[in-house]
């Protein structure tokens, strides 16, 4: 395979660079990333609708990896309980080297292939699930393992990486490769490649969820009512379906809990 993501960067002498180009340099490179989702396109309609599937089953989705792919994989899951309703254990993010590796690296957690298998097993993972490893080089021991020993069980395998053609690709049944080129620092994939995945995550986090119903019209109508923001948005979407003015409406969302089972109860 070609480790694209750590070849050289196209800007030399960066640290003598003017402030202005830096920032300048950075959104050039910035720019081209939705170009390359673009281009995974079909790769992530087909991990979509296979992770659907499994979850329209009574399934789970779970996330692996290390560093910032292992955040990244942590903060899609946990929005997903606020944002679509679902429960906290249907979407789940899990980082090499465990929580404490959100906030500070932990030494050579991600090369540990055994470790993803052990981490998967505390929470009964099994057949009906699915498993997306997430690995901007393509090459992370952990994941690897992990993703080797779902397969060996039945469970689905997909993966977000940024090289072609690595063995973590290979291991997934449904692999999206998304190739953004040499980041603007020398192999921080923190930069380009991590916007990639990150946007990856967005759509098939949010595609899965409006198949599973979790969305009416354009509306999050199961969001979880967590602050006044979320209430205030609650009310106005009850306000506009059922045509009722804002504290009736308000009133509806607090005792129903949801804006889909305010509507309901009321249009029974």
């Amino acid at each position: 395979m070609i480790r694209v993501t750590e070849q050289e960067s196209k800007y030399n002498d960066i640290d003598q660079m003017e402030v202005l180009d830096i920032l300048k340099g950075i959104n050039n490179e910035d720019k081209t990333v939705p170009m390359a989702v673009e281009k995974s396109i079909p790769q992530i309609e087909k991990l979509s609708i296979a992770v659907t599937e499994r979850m329209k089953s009574g399934g789970r989705l779970f996330y692996i990896g290390a560093g910032t792919s292992g955040r990244l994989g942590v903060v899609d899951a946990s929005e997903c309980p606020p944002t679509f309703g679902v429960p906290f254990d249907e979407v789940v993010g899990i980082i090499a080297g465990g929580d404490t590796a959100i906030r500070r690296a932990v030494e050579n957690a991600e090369d540990d292939e055994l470790q993803a298998w052990i981490d998967l097993q505390e929470f009964d993972i099994n057949s009906k699930d699915s498993l997306i490893g997430l690995a901007a080089s393509g090459t992370t021991p952990y994941v690897i393992g992990g993703l080797l020993k779902a397969r060996e069980n039945g469970i689905l395998t997909g993966c977000i990486v940024c090289n072609e053609g690595g063995p973590i690709a290979a291991a997934s049944d449904f692999p999206v490769e998304v190739v953004v080129g040499p980041e603007f620092l020398t192999g921080s994939t923190r930069m380009k490649s991590g916007t990639a995945q990150k946007l990856v995550l967005n759509m098939l986090s949010t595609t899965v969820m409006i198949k599973l119903g979790r969305v009416k019209g354009n509306k999050m109508v199961d969001m979880q009512l967590t602050n006044h923001k979320l209430v205030d948005r609650g009310t106005q979407m009850v306000m506009d379906e059922l045509n009722i003015d804002y504290q009736k409406a308000e009133d509806l969302l607090i005792r129903y809990g949801s804006v889909r089972k305010a509507v309901e109860a009321s249009t029974k």
